[in-house]
């Protein structure tokens, strides 16, 4: 069987899924990846066909998204040639984590696809959103990618087609222990302002995660890390808490540790608010900045209880399986019924 699956560059946390995915997904077939983003700083170890700068986010140097650079980046007429000539109807199965170009091709070329990953689970109005829901905001997470099914990950089991966070293998088999230190990802920000917070708080040590760096740098209580999945684990496992973003992938890795966790929405980004809706049922602090009460919200936390911890109940495979006897349902609505490819044989239902 022949898969195309679309991953969304423009975070770490699409890639660090699909480099957890790929040895299942591998099981069913051939899958072809189409890497779509332009500012991931992980390295890719997956079998990327096809890439293309897509739509990105940039954000600026205080938490917010950087407009301007995105709009600078963004070429309409060069999505939507790249939509028609992905050959997207030469696969058995696509899936898409919330890449719009894929979205835009399967529609050019009636193929059916099924988005899979965390922005799914929004198209449920049981998944948590703020108090004060944004109208741009829901649109974009429930049409900038469509397909034929959606099959949702998340923090809780909010509806029927939403499952248990993909967590990274040596997250789920690591002993946590405290350190003594606080982990801090928080890529919306500049290094030299996260560090001109973080020396204000001399009686902790920081492992700071920087794009900027090339190796472990100390700058006094502070210390640059270059930004590398392996790293990245073995400072969670071994911190008391981490800052970061209320991103997806990040959070769900703390609360299944059991680690201390403190969250910085990206302003003006929807997807994170509603995050950071669900997260403080996990008695989690969401602060809205950086600002002088920073030192104080860090003091707090650090006197409070350790958070509510993550409970995995799908496995990685199991939600695999899932995907895929979605994927292969809708070629049965489709009429659908046998179809081949070379070097496999042909499948019937």
């Amino acid at each position: 069987m022949k898969i195309f699956y679309a991953v969304q560059a423009t975070g770490n946390g699409h890639i660090a899924r699909a480099i957890e995915l790929m040895p299942y997904l591998q099981q069913y077939g051939e899958v072809d990846i189409f890497l779509s983003g332009s500012n991931s700083n992980l390295k890719v170890p997956l079998p990327v066909k096809y890439k293309s700068n897509g739509v990105s986010l940039f954000y600026g140097n205080r938490g917010g998204l950087d407009y301007l650079k995105m709009l600078r980046n963004f070429s309409p007429l060069q999505t939507i040639t790249t939509a028609r000539d992905l050959p997207v109807e030469k696969y058995d199965i696509v899936l898409n984590d919330f890449e719009c170009i894929t979205s835009l091709a399967c529609k050019f070329k009636n193929v059916p696809s099924v988005n899979f990953g965390h922005q799914a689970s929004f198209l449920s109005a049981n998944t948590p959103r703020p108090q004060k829901k944004d109208l741009i905001g829901e649109l974009v997470l429930k049409n900038y990618a469509t397909a034929n099914k959606y099959i949702g990950l998340h923090f809780d089991q909010y509806d029927d087609f939403i499952y248990s966070p993909v967590l990274k293998e040596k997250i789920l088999n690591a002993e946590a222990e405290d350190q003594g230190y606080i982990t801090v990802y928080l890529s919306h920000y500049s290094d030299e302002f996260v560090i001109s917070k973080l020396k204000n708080i001399p009686d902790l040590r920081f492992e700071v995660f920087s794009k900027k760096v090339s190796s472990r740098t100390e700058n006094g209580n502070v210390t640059l890390i270059p930004i590398d999945n392996d790293a990245f684990v073995e400072s969670m496992t071994h911190c008391t808490g981490v800052i970061t973003g209320a991103g997806f992938e990040t959070p769900a890795e703390a609360l299944y540790l059991g680690k201390k966790l403190m969250c910085l929405p990206i302003k003006g980004q929807y997807e994170q608010l509603c995050n950071a809706a669900a997260l403080q049922k996990f008695n989690v602090p969401v602060l809205n900045n950086m600002d002088d009460q920073f030192v104080n919200e860090v003091s707090n936390w650090m006197n409070t209880k350790n958070i509510s911890k993550l409970v995995i109940t799908n496995s990685t495979e199991s939600i695999v399986s899932k995907v895929i006897e979605t994927a292969l349902s809708i070629r049965k609505e489709e009429n659908i019924s046998e179809y081949s490819f070379s070097g496999y044989p042909a499948f019937k239902y």
